[in-house]
C-alpha cells in the first residue's frame, strides 16, 4: 500500500512540476525592475523574460514585445531557452512514462511483484529534468544577485529576482522529488 501511495505522491509531484516547468519557460518575469537608491520612479515595471519583454506603467496598461530576432540574442538567453524548452518537453514525456508505470505495475497482496520499467524511466527522465530546469534558473538568479550588487552596473540596469525563477526553483525541487520517489523503487 506504502507503494501506491509514494507512487501516486510522486506522479502528483511530477505534473505540479511539469505545469511549473511550463509556466516559468512562458512567463516574462525572468527579470524585473528594481527600485533602489534614488531610484523611485515606479511609473514603469520592466519584465525581461526569455521570450519578450514587457513593461507595464502603472499597473494598468502592460505592453509586451517578442524579441526581434534570435540571432541577435546574447548566447547565455538563447541556450536557456534551449535548456527550458528541452525541460518541457522532456518532463511531459517522463509525465506519461509515469502513468504508464504506475498504471502497469502488478501488485498482489504482499506488495508490488514487479515495477515497471517505465517507472525507473520516469524517475531517471524526472531527476534529469529537474536538473534542465535548475540550471538556467540559478544561473539567472545568480547573475541578478552579481549585477545587483555590482557598483558598475548603473543603478537603472539592476534587476531583481522575478517570479519565474520562483516558480523554476519550486517545478525544479518537485522534479527532484518525484524523480527521487521513482528511483526509489
Amino acid at each position: 500500500m506504502a507503494c501506491c501511495v509514494l507512487q501516486i505522491t510522486g506522479l502528483i509531484f511530477g505534473g505540479v512540476g511539469m505545469m511549473g516547468t511550463l509556466a516559468a519557460t512562458a512567463m516574462p518575469q525572468w527579470r524585473v525592475s528594481a527600485y533602489v537608491d534614488g531610484n523611485i520612479v515606479v511609473f514603469e515595471t520592466i519584465w525581461e523574460g526569455l521570450w519578450m519583454d514587457c513593461i507595464s506603467q502603472l499597473g494598468i496598461r502592460l505592453q509586451c514585445k517578442f524579441y526581434d530576432s534570435v540571432l541577435a540574442l546574447p548566447p547565455p538567453l538563447e541556450a536557456f531557452r534551449a535548456l527550458m524548452c528541452i525541460a518541457v518537453g522532456l518532463s511531459v514525456a517522463s509525465f506519461l512514462m509515469a502513468i504508464v508505470g504506475v498504471k502497469y505495475t502488478q501488485r498482489s497482496k504482499e506488495g508490488p511483484q514487479g515495477v515497471s520499467i517505465f517507472i525507473l524511466a520516469a524517475g531517471v527522465a524526472f531527476l534529469l529534468t529537474g536538473t534542465l530546469v535548475l540550471i538556467p534558473v540559478s544561473w539567472t538568479g545568480g547573475s541578478i544577485v552579481r549585477d545587483f550588487y555590482d557598483p558598475e552596473v548603473p543603478v537603472p540596469l539592476k534587476r531583481e529576482l522575478g517570479a519565474a525563477l520562483y516558480v523554476g526553483w519550486g517545478s525544479a525541487a518537485l522534479l527532484l522529488a518525484a524523480g527521487a520517489m521513482y528511483c526509489h523503487f
